[in-house]
């Protein structure tokens, strides 16, 4: 088979680990090419060899996506090593907890500036190449579910996964006529590297009492979610959000009730 996405060059940015990786090796396993940027360097050509070994090119760039010197010597690198750009995966973010009142000022910029300002900066720069190229694109934003819903102590992270979301839409108006699409994705909860350690008994019991299907994503899964937009299975669909949370968004029942009997 050749895949949903043979010899189109993917970057994926927080590749080194989580969704990000899951992503990298989803895109690689459909044909396509992928630069991993991370800051994590030994972890970044672990998931770069991982995908050589599947048969696809692959490289590892550091990069800070929330600095416009670093980004355009990221996009500089991507079309020189790997030919042009079909595909940009705006998946690296930090969350940093903090109430409102103890939220500081430079917390809050500190946060919006990795999670937010770099979505701009990745897909304006992508975007510039993907018009040149005059083949169209692909951006794909990872939001969170928490993007409507309200995450205690996490003011400044739900405020940028809103911006993402608002940002999407604007753009894939703005990009429609080059024949570049913009979705994103909102993760439930999911296992990965840095959540495990979150994801104690209680908060699990917690997360299976309010989440209908009882279960945590795995990086995987959201992953397929994004092979899907990134393909032609989606061409005609713009400016749009998959949520993929075992239903805790759509559920109104009250945790405990008995509606069946």
């Amino acid at each position: 088979m050749a895949g949903k996405l043979k010899d189109k060059v993917a970057i994926v940015t927080g590749a080194a680990s989580g969704i990000g990786k899951a992503i990298a090796l989803a895109f690689a396993d459909e044909g396509a090419d992928i630069a991993v940027i991370d800051l994590q360097v030994e972890k970044g050509q672990g998931v770069v060899k991982s995908i050589k070994d599947k048969g696809r090119k692959a490289i590892f760039i550091k990069a800070n996506v929330s600095e416009s010197q670093e980004v355009a010597m990221m996009i500089t690198e991507v079309v020189r090593q790997l030919g042009g750009i079909d595909i940009m995966v705006n998946n690296a973010a930090v969350i940093r907890q903090a109430s409102l009142l103890d939220t500081t000022d430079e917390l809050w910029d500190s946060i919006l500036k990795n999670n937010l300002r770099s979505v701009f900066l990745c897909s304006r720069e992508s975007a510039r190449v993907m018009i040149k190229q005059g083949r169209g694109g692909n951006i794909i934003n990872i939001s969170s579910i928490h993007a409507i819903l309200s995450e205690p102590q996490a003011g400044a992270y739900t405020a940028a996964k809103g911006g993402i979301e608002a940002f999407s839409r604007t753009i894939a108006t703005e990009l429609a006529p080059h024949k570049i699409r913009a979705n994103y994705i909102r993760p439930g909860a999911t296992y990965t590297e840095l959540t495990i350690p979150m994801y104690t008994e209680p908060v699990k019991k917690a997360i299976y009492t309010r989440v209908p299907m009882k279960e945590i994503a795995q990086p995987e899964w959201i992953a397929s979610a994004v092979v899907f937009l990134a393909s032609d299975d989606s061409r005609y669909m713009t400016g749009e959000g998959l949520t993929i949370d075992g239903g805790y968004i759509m559920d109104g029942s009250l945790p405990g009730a008995e509606y069946w009997k």
